[in-house]
């Protein structure tokens, strides 16, 4: 599993960073796509992402530079190929928007699109994942989603059952599945040669917001958090003005929740180069294991190593 950054800008695209969008890439090839700036497909087109391997689009909240990319992209997976079914998540308004773009520019999809409309607290149960949504604070209605994977079977200690005389085959698939076997007169339970489960990973991304103790809750003992750090910490009345965070209170969000690690992004146009240290350090001061997110910058999110062989 891992993230790449196609936009990571605030309000408007920079030279450097485009607005909006995070796409999420599932071992199973799958790739979910959360929030949709201007010129994401753009952005795309520099990454190892397929428009036919989205298959899910989370909106954090309709704010242009999250949203105005949508019509373009779902436009070009059906002129690239793509049949499977997109579904899209997103607030109360989002399926007028689409519905809307769409019928206005007499785009017709080739595929099934499905649209939901979210609310607080909800949970989406999806093969191997579930996702739950938080509301956060932001000028409009604004989410963040908590994906969390499944356990994972342990490893199959193919030595032992090697020592008690099972060779390949048939029977290795009965005790993956939990199944008993008998050989020899000998019963051979699942538990006998096989490692305890691995936890599944947790990743959070959330949408705009002021420092929220929903964003904690949410968080709460994610393997990465993306949080956004708008502003540098000496804009903290700006931040809260304007409903967004500074670097520091994306750290003490993370701190609380005890993550494993912090991605922190939606950066202001304001801050070049040589401020981007400076941001860094603000965070790592309160939450050493922070990144700060640029465009293009792809980051691993490994199994646990709990239970594994």
């Amino acid at each position: 599993m891992e993230i790449t950054f196609l936009g990571t800008g605030a309000g408007i695209p920079s030279t450097k960073r485009n607005v909006s969008s995070a796409a999420l890439r599932l071992d199973s090839g799958d790739t979910w796509l959360f929030d949709c700036g201007e010129a994401t497909q753009h952005q795309i087109l520099s990454a190892s992402i397929t428009l036919s391997k989205i298959t899910k689009i989370f909106i954090t909240h309709l704010h242009g530079d999250h949203i105005f990319g949508l019509p373009g992209l779902l436009g070009s997976r059906s002129f690239q190929g793509g049949q499977s079914e997109l579904v899209i998540y997103g607030p109360k308004g989002i399926k007028s928007f689409l519905e809307t773009a769409l019928r206005v520019s007499n785009t017709h999809l080739r595929y099934p699109l499905r649209i939901e409309e979210i609310e607080d607290g909800i949970e989406l149960n999806e093969k191997g994942f579930t996702i739950r949504t938080g509301l956060l604070e932001h000028g409009i209605e604004s989410y963040g989603y908590r994906v969390e994977e499944d356990e994972k079977p342990g490893t199959l200690h193919a030595d032992k059952l090697m020592q008690l005389g099972v060779k390949p085959g048939p029977i290795y698939k009965k005790l993956k599945d939990g199944e008993s076997i008998e050989l020899d007169g000998h019963i051979i339970r699942p538990t006998d040669v096989i490692g305890p489960a691995i936890k599944g990973r947790c990743v959070v991304i959330c949408g705009d917001t002021r420092y929220s103790n929903r964003a904690v809750d949410l968080a709460k003992g994610a393997d990465l958090l993306v949080h956004e750090a708008t502003f540098s910490q000496d804009k903290q009345t700006l931040a809260h003005d304007y409903y967004h965070s500074t670097t520091v209170e994306a750290a003490r969000v993370a701190n609380r929740a005890e993550v494993s690690w912090l991605i922190v992004n939606h950066i202001s146009s304001r801050y070049q180069d040589e401020d981007e240290r400076q941001l860094l350090n603000e965070a790592r001061a309160v939450y050493p294991n922070t990144d700060i997110a640029f465009d293009q910058m792809t980051f691993q999110i490994p199994l646990k190593k709990t239970g594994s062989i």
